[in-house]
């Protein structure tokens, strides 16, 4: 019985590639779907010729995208077109980190930002290499783009950002034999168009990774507000210090985050994102 990853689901049969490096096309046995055992892209499998006999148990199962065992996902913002949001950078952090998946910030395009509008996005991303790996890179450089590739090594990632930032261009360019589908950026809209259909692992260095589709396909669904403080790291190491231990850094007297925010320890773009995404849940339609 031989081991691999499911790294794509086309009609009902299962592309599985080994640690060797070779990749089996297989159907699952029946007493799988009897058991209501469901294999998705990035489950760990058991298989034997062409029938896939066992799913061996996940460390994470993400819904949207529909993937399981990720080691990190690398956030891809861009400099322009789309222009850097850290609001939008900080949506998919708080997503990424209530998944309990490991997050990689890349700011793509830095070669479209003037020197002035590069300075200042790099003073804003200082704040987050508290807290994360961050990466500056564009198409062109080489070195960084080297850098980050091996980032990938040993781990399946998800990329995940806003439609337009890059992604698979990104990819392309540390592996020119991918060949994705890029899509050019609506001027109209300020985004780019979603060329991702499906999720898809592929190698890339000594790794796996899927790009995924764009911005509308990382949901907040799974959060309550209640937990969104614990998506926020710096909120997490202050939270001790509230004078009240259910605080949700709000309304409460005696928040330490808030003392945080008017001394400059914590950025206050963070907390003005943390405000908004704690809004937009507590007005959503509760999930039966």
């Amino acid at each position: 019985m031989k081991e691999g990853t499911v790294t794509k689901l086309v009609g009902g049969k299962f592309s599985v590639r080994t640690k060797e490096g070779d990749t089996f096309i297989l159907v699952p046995r029946g007493k799988l779907r009897h058991k209501g055992v469901s294999p998705k892209v990035g489950d760990r499998v058991m298989f034997e010729d062409t029938t896939l006999i066992d799913v061996k148990e996940r460390k994470n199962d993400l819904e949207r995208p529909p993937i399981a065992n990720v080691d990190q996902a690398v956030i891809v913002s861009s400099t322009k077109g789309p222009d850097f949001s850290p609001y939008l950078l900080d949506r998919f952090l708080s997503i990424v980190e209530m998944s309990g998946v490991e997050a990689r910030i890349v700011l793509n395009k830095s070669d479209l930002a003037s020197p002035e509008e590069l300075k200042a996005m790099k003073e804003i991303l200082s704040y987050y290499e508290h807290y994360y790996p961050v990466h500056i890179v564009n198409k062109f450089d080489v070195e960084s783009l080297e850098t980050l590739k091996h980032s990938f090594d040993d781990r399946t990632t998800v990329l995940a950002g806003q439609s337009g930032a890059g992604k698979s261009s990104l990819l392309n360019a540390m592996d020119d034999s991918l060949t994705l589908k890029t899509g050019e950026v609506s001027k109209a809209l300020g985004r780019g168009r979603h060329t991702t259909r499906h999720v898809e692992l592929m190698p890339l260095s000594a790794g796996l990774v899927a790009d995924t589709p764009g911005f509308s396909k990382l949901s907040l669904d799974e959060i309550e507000a209640r937990d969104l403080r614990d998506a926020f790291p710096e909120f997490v190491e202050k939270h001790s210090e509230c004078k009240f231990r259910q605080c949700q850094h709000i309304n409460e007297p005696g928040c330490a985050v808030k003392e945080a925010i008017k001394s400059g320890e914590i950025l206050n773009s963070r907390y003005e994102s943390y405000l908004r995404i704690h809004e937009e849940l507590s007005n959503k339609k509760p999930r039966y």
